[in-house]
């Protein structure tokens, strides 16, 4: 029913990873039910098969960059929309069953993404170790508590669920990375702006129209909206066809971002929606406010303007 809070919540598993615990920074996961899947496309048919009220699943990553299934995800099938953002600082830990010495550590069991982010750190202090890939952080904690391998790179919520020591915390080479998870859900009524908003598109140009992307950003440029991230994907159909996917600051009740949406929707192949939702900062900043004459009070001065323009009272 449109409106209604989320309880069931649905996120990529298992349990014990960097997903779970962004989920669980949100009051309403933590009282609700929580549920694992095995991947993003099985998280986000939960949600359209009506399994689950919403999915948490991860966008991108400052180190890594995009996450491609989940981009992939949002551009086909049927349309979810984005209904909140939470960043996440990515800590990883290297644990262990017990206390050990470092140059005991002969394997270390490590997601591939985990490792290459602590690649720099593993070649100064575990230079003779061998790293084990596994399917996940808790995939690791878990063969490490079971004794599989001496140690594991993991997040800090599989240590105490999985009864390891820490070894060493902070390991990363980017101490401030920070990975973006997306919650989602079927589609429903937009939530009320609260002036620091992000919307999320995914568009489809005319590849056989010249200056087709350049068009694209003409219209938001000039509207004044920031475009704060565009990545592309291919659509897998023919060389050279992509799907792009644009944040942009603003909100779909706003004047200026539903301007621009019009101007999207008749320079664009296809427009697809994503979302509009409040911008999680990690620190206090205040929103950039709108550019002289682009404000909502501008847009309906010139509006009401041309009203008296049209009916002769000008």
């Amino acid at each position: 029913m449109p409106g209604t809070p989320p309880t069931r919540f649905v996120y990529l598993g298992p349990e014990g990873t960097f997903t779970e615990a962004a989920l669980r920074t949100l009051p309403a996961a933590e009282r609700g039910l929580r549920m694992p899947a095995r991947s993003v496309p099985e998280a986000l048919e939960a949600v359209r098969s009506g399994d689950a009220d919403a999915a948490l699943v991860p966008l991108e990553n400052s180190v890594g960059g995009a996450i491609p299934v989940t981009l992939d995800e949002l551009a086909s099938g049927s349309p979810l929309t984005i209904t909140r953002e939470i960043l996440l600082p990515v800590e990883f830990v290297l644990a262990a069953r017990s206390r050990t010495p470092l140059a005991q550590i002969r394997t270390v069991a490590a997601h591939p993404q985990a490792s290459a982010q602590c690649r720099n750190w593993l070649l100064a202090h575990l230079p003779d170790a061998v790293v084990v890939d596994v399917l996940s952080n808790a995939a690791a904690a878990i063969a490490a508590a079971a004794g599989e391998f001496d140690a594991a790179l993991c997040a800090p919520i599989g240590v105490p669920r999985n009864g390891l020591t820490v070894l060493a915390d902070k390991v990363a080479d980017h101490a401030d990375a920070v990975t973006r998870f997306a919650l989602l859900t079927r589609p429903g009524p937009a939530t009320e702006p609260t002036g620091d908003d992000v919307t999320s598109l995914a568009l489809s140009i005319r590849h056989d129209q010249v200056g087709a992307l350049l068009s694209v950003l003409t219209e938001l440029s000039v509207r004044g909206i920031n475009l704060s991230r565009i990545e592309s994907r291919p659509t897998g159909e023919q060389l050279g066809t992509y799907v792009f996917f644009l944040d942009c600051t603003g909100h779909v009740a706003e004047t200026r971002m539903g301007e621009a949406l019009k101007g999207l929707r008749r320079v664009c192949a296809v427009v697809r929606f994503l979302g509009s939702y409040p911008r999680h900062r990690l620190t206090r900043e205040e929103p950039v406010a709108s550019p002289p004459g682009l404000s909502d009070a501008d847009f309906a001065d010139s509006a009401a303007w041309l009203a008296r323009l049209r009916a002769g009272e000008v």
